[in-house]
C-alpha cells in the first residue's frame, strides 16, 4: 500500500515542478485566456485519475478497497471507489469558491501586483498539500471512532448554518483578522516589495517581505477552510486515499479557478447559500450514512453526488438568472 502513495506523492511533485520550473519559470500576468486553458488542464486530469482509482480498487491493488469503508462499512470496488473519489473532487472543488473570494481580499489588502500572485499561490499550494495531508491522516485514524462520525456530521451541519447566515464583510476583515495581528507581532516586514523574493535584506538584518506576510496568510485562510472540507470528504468515505487524492486534485488546480473566477465572483450571489446547503446534506449523510443505504440502496452515494451537483447548477443558474434581471431594470432606469 505504500508503494501507491509513494507513487502518487512523486506524481504530485513532478506536477508541481514542472508547473514552477517549465511552464511557469518566468513571472508574468496570469490573462483569462491562460487561466481557463490551466483550468481545463486540472480539471482533466483529476478527472483522468478516476481511471486509475478504478483499476486500483476494483483489483484490490496492494490491498487497496479491501477493508471496510468506515462510514458505510462495505469493501471498495472499482466503481464505488471512482463514486466517491469524484463526489469528493466536486465537494471540495466546489467550497473552493469561498476559498477564492478571501484569496481575492487579501491580495488587494496588500496590494500585490499581478505579476506575482502566481507564485504566492504556488507556494500556498505546497503548504497547503502538506497540511491537508497531515490533517487527513489525523482524520483517517479517528475516523474509525463512531463518536468521531456523529462529531464530524454535527459539525458541518453548524458549519453549513453558520455560511448561510454569516456575511462576507463580517467575516473577512483583514484589518481585524487576528491572524493577522499576530503575524504583525510575530515577523518584521520590509516596506517595499523585493521582487518575487519573500525575504529581504535591509540594514543587515533579514525581513520578511509582504509577499512573505500575504503567503502566510494564504495559508492560515486555507487551513481555516480546510477544517470544513475535510470533515465534508469524510462524510463520503473514510478511506484515507480517496480523500487525500480527491482533495488535492481539487486544490491543485485552485490558482488557475482563481484567475479565471476572482473578478466575478460576486456576481454569483446565490453560489454561498448553494455551497452552505452542500454542506449540511453531506453532514446529514454522514449521521444517516446507514439509515440512507437501507432506504436508498447500495447506490445512495450515487445521489448523493446528483444532489451536490444539482444543488451547485441551481446556486450558479439563480445567480446568472438574477443578474440578467439587475441588468434589465438598469437598462430600463436608463432609458427613463
Amino acid at each position: 500500500m505504500i508503494w501507491i502513495w509513494a507513487g502518487f506523492v512523486l506524481l504530485i511533485l513532478i506536477l508541481l515542478a514542472l508547473d514552477l520550473g517549465v511552464f511557469h519559470r518566468k513571472d508574468h500576468v496570469i490573462g483569462m485566456k491562460e487561466a481557463l486553458l490551466w483550468s481545463a488542464i486540472w480539471i482533466s486530469m483529476g478527472l483522468l485519475f478516476s481511471i486509475v482509482i478504478y483499476f486500483t480498487y476494483q483489483n484490490h491493488w496492494m490491498g487497496m478497497g479491501s477493508a471496510n469503508d468506515p462510514i458505510d462499512h462495505d469493501p471498495i470496488d472499482g466503481a464505488d471507489g471512482v463514486l466517491k473519489y469524484l463526489t469528493g473532487y466536486v465537494i471540495e472543488k466546489s467550497l473552493s469558491a469561498d476559498n477564492i473570494f478571501v484569496m481575492a481580499i487579501i491580495f488587494s489588502y496588500f496590494k500585490i501586483p499581478a505579476i506575482y500572485q502566481h507564485r504566492v499561490l504556488f507556494w500556498g499550494i505546497v503548504g497547503a498539500i502538506f497540511m491537508r495531508g497531515m490533517m487527513i491522516w489525523a482524520g483517517a485514524a479517528l475516523i474509525h471512532y463512531e463518536w468521531v462520525i456523529w462529531v464530524f456530521g454535527g459539525f458541518l451541519v453548524l458549519t453549513g448554518l453558520r455560511m448561510a447566515f454569516s456575511k462576507h464583510e463580517d467575516d473577512h476583515d483583514l484589518g481585524k483578522s487576528r491572524v493577522y495581528r499576530l503575524l504583525r507581532r510575530m515577523f518584521r516586514v520590509t516596506q517595499e516589495y523585493h521582487g518575487h523574493h519573500f525575504i529581504a535584506k535591509e540594514n543587515g538584518r533579514w525581513l520578511l517581505t509582504p509577499l512573505a506576510l500575504t503567503l502566510l496568510m494564504v495559508e492560515a485562510t486555507d487551513l481555516i477552510f480546510a477544517v470544513d472540507s475535510i470533515p465534508a470528504i469524510f462524510a463520503i468515505t473514510g478511506d484515507p486515499f480517496l480523500v487525500f487524492t480527491s482533495n488535492i486534485f481539487a486544490i491543485l488546480g485552485l490558482r488557475s479557478l482563481y484567475f479565471a473566477l476572482a473578478g466575478m465572483i460576486d456576481k454569483f450571489r446565490y453560489l454561498k447559500m448553494a455551497l452552505s446547503i452542500v454542506l449540511m446534506v453531506v453532514g446529514v449523510k454522514m449521521l444517516t450514512a446507514m439509515w440512507l443505504k437501507k432506504l436508498l440502496g447500495e447506490h445512495f452515494n450515487l445521489y448523493l453526488l446528483g444532489a451536490v451537483f444539482g444543488i451547485l447548477v441551481v446556486g450558479i443558474g439563480m445567480s446568472i438568472r438574477a443578474n440578467k434581471r439587475d441588468e434589465a431594470m438598469a437598462a430600463a432606469e436608463a432609458k427613463c
